[in-house]
């Protein structure tokens, strides 16, 4: 056979596309490219929120296991154990009877002085009860998952608590499931009162304190009356956490020559790592009256200023 009627062309599993460096730089300018639309037009959440519905039903099939080992565990809990909780639980039943009594009090007469004083009444907070399915897959924060949603009326930014205090914030919501930020992220910040002196402050997130995380009361002063044990509670001022919810205790005081502020280091009043049950609150901001107009308020500062 002639050479020249020979296909010189070679076989199709030798040919080649594009190189792996373009392909690398394409996919490389793609990823940033949509990471840039994510953060500044928030494309994706529609798809996001879309695929949190549609996987809940899997996630829910798939936590049914979970759940029947974890009520097996409960079941077969100790009867010694079970006697020493029922002891406690009565104990705390009867302080609670007697707080219980001393607080209605106290609101009574709360009441009156607001009514003397011409003060307006406290708002009330409406709160959605829910339960922690996981925790969330970012091994960086510190997040979980709860069963309620926008069908159940949980908006972004509202407050979580469980039994013993403040346990994060509502960062991300889907129709079903929501995502809530543990106080102990390094992204989350309280605006907190200490109820021995009456100083404000704000503790902000510490995920690796003690391995397991806690909580850090910056900026303040090294001459702050500050001791270890002091309870703090939310201050009530950002409009968000309502007031007099416990959100940690200090557990250690730290004063420094070399700095003007001491490192103060607290223990969450919340079960961050065990929470199971937990409560929604709806944020203040939503509850209090809209600010005035511009044009509503202008008259109103012309007759200040002429009296």
């Amino acid at each position: 056979m002639p050479l020249g009627t020979l296909d010189r062309t070679p076989p199709p599993f030798f040919k080649q596309g594009p190189s792996a460096l373009s392909k690398l730089m394409v996919c490389s300018a793609l990823a940033l490219f949509l990471m840039v639309a994510d953060t500044r037009f928030k494309i994706t959440q529609p798809v996001r929120a879309a695929m949190a519905t549609a996987l809940f039903p899997i996630q829910w099939t798939a936590m049914r296991p979970v759940l029947a080992v974890r009520g097996a565990q409960d079941y077969f809990v100790t009867l010694n154990t079970a006697i020493t909780n029922e002891e406690a639980a009565r104990r705390k039943l009867v302080l609670q009877s007697q707080r219980a009594t001393q607080v209605e009090q106290l609101a009574n007469e709360n009441a009156q002085l607001r009514k003397l004083l011409g003060l307006r009444e406290r708002l009330n907070t409406p709160a959605v009860p829910a339960e922690v399915l996981y925790d969330a897959a970012d091994p960086y924060s510190r997040k979980v998952i709860i069963d309620r949603g926008l069908a159940q009326g949980v908006s972004a930014g509202s407050p979580v608590i469980d039994e013993s205090g403040v346990l994060g914030q509502v960062t991300r919501v889907h129709p079903l499931i929501s995502e809530v930020t543990l106080v102990t992220d390094s992204d989350q910040a309280i605006p907190v009162l200490n109820t021995r002196t009456g100083a404000r402050g704000i503790t902000y997130g510490d995920a690796g304190r003690h391995g397991s995380g806690g909580l850090e009361l910056r900026y303040m002063a090294a001459n702050a009356d500050v001791q270890p044990g002091d309870l703090l509670t939310t201050s009530g001022v950002d409009g968000v956490y309502p007031a007099g919810i416990p959100v940690g205790k200090v557990s250690k005081v730290e004063r420094r020559p070399d700095s003007a502020f001491a490192r103060i280091v607290c223990v969450p009043a919340a079960l961050v790592d065990g929470a199971r049950h937990v409560m929604v609150l709806k944020s203040l901001l939503a509850q209090m009256p809209p600010r005035p107009a511009p044009e509503d308020a202008a008259p109103a500062l012309k007759r200040s200023a002429r009296k």
